[in-house]
């Protein structure tokens, strides 16, 4: 029998778990898709990618569905720290390629102040597909950006003027090869036009009208009716960043995804809008002149574009699914 001051313990850790994986709720994911579940069991929360999905057509390979992934670990992770937790994390446990984690706590102490920063932009990170303005980011806050990447195991390497345009390129060519791949258009017509109440996927108003840019930026209603007017900005003060590890491992993409949620919270905190842009890695050739852009010593996991915006008017919020959909609790 339990004893009831162990049960006492044992229910505590599921209620942190599950505050943390509620909060792993609002990250980041290719299409909106979510791709993760969470079953957690006394002081132990699983992390199983969800392969129903999956993009079969935008991500063949699963590395966008792992990205996806390590940014939900990653948001629990800095939720556990905001509320005085460190967890101790064990990426893929054993050979079930679903399992991506187990997430463990002990006994709480004192709340980490940086933790609680990044936990504090958690419901204020938006994806901004609108125009940036003119002003530049410092090179102090890229700097400051770099060392959260590299503090999760991954890499980040500015665009510098010179490469803008091969970047460009990449994204363009991506853009074109997707567009006149049926298989890619029909993921893309699922994914933003989702039933009513499902939670996920890209709404036409979250969606930005097509104009010119230093690169293109994604489509995400090809047939008109994008919610969001993007500006009068053409991201001249933009700064573009490739998110980048030193292989295309699962166990070291699954970490790049929980550095682009590092990237993302740490760039909202510091005022920044931002965009991750996977379409230049979807495509093989695009993704080829990434690799070239980064000189051959990584691989390219995302591009992020950076930026402040002119404009003060909010984003709307992106569908989230709820947690009886996404987090089980076994008693």
């Amino acid at each position: 029998m339990t004893a009831p001051s162990e049960y006492g313990t044992r229910q505590r850790a599921t209620e942190v778990l599950a505050d943390a994986a509620r909060a792993s709720l609002s990250a980041p994911s290719v299409f909106n898709t979510q791709p993760w579940r969470w079953r957690i069991t006394g002081d132990t929360a699983a992390l199983y990618a969800d392969p129903a999905r999956k993009l079969d057509a935008t991500d063949p390979d699963g590395r966008l569905l792992l990205l996806s992934c390590g940014t939900a670990l990653h948001h629990a992770r800095v939720a556990l720290a905001a509320a005085g937790y460190q967890p101790q994390v064990v990426r893929q446990p054993d050979t079930d390629p679903h399992l991506l984690a187990l997430v463990t706590i002990g006994e709480p102490g004192r709340p980490d102040p940086d933790a609680q920063r990044l936990a504090d932009a958690i419901p204020r990170r938006r994806t901004d597909r609108r125009a940036y303005s003119e002003r530049t980011v410092p090179e102090d806050v890229l700097a400051q950006l770099r060392r959260a990447v590299e503090a999760q195991g991954a890499y980040l390497h500015v665009v510098r003027r010179d490469q803008m345009p091969m970047l460009a390129t990449s994204a363009g060519r991506a853009a074109d090869a997707e567009q006149q791949d049926p298989a890619y258009r029909a993921e893309l017509e699922q994914w933003t036009h989702r039933p009513e109440g499902s939670g996920d996927g890209v709404p036409a108003a979250t969606a930005v009208r097509p104009t010119a840019r230093r690169v293109p930026v994604r489509d995400y209603a090809p047939d008109g009716g994008a919610g969001l007017d993007p500006g009068e900005g053409f991201d001249l003060g933009a700064a573009f960043v490739v998110l980048f590890g030193l292989t295309d491992r699962p166990a070291d993409v699954l970490r790049g995804g929980e550095a682009l949620s590092a990237l993302l919270l740490s760039a909202t905190a510091a005022g920044l809008a931002t965009a991750p842009l996977s379409d230049t890695i979807e495509v093989d050739w695009p993704r080829h002149l990434l690799r070239e852009l980064l000189a051959g010593v990584g691989e390219p996991y995302l591009v992020v574009r950076l930026g402040y915006l002119d404009q003060a008017e909010p984003l709307p919020a992106a569908p989230r699914r709820t947690a009886t959909d996404v987090i089980e609790i076994v008693e």
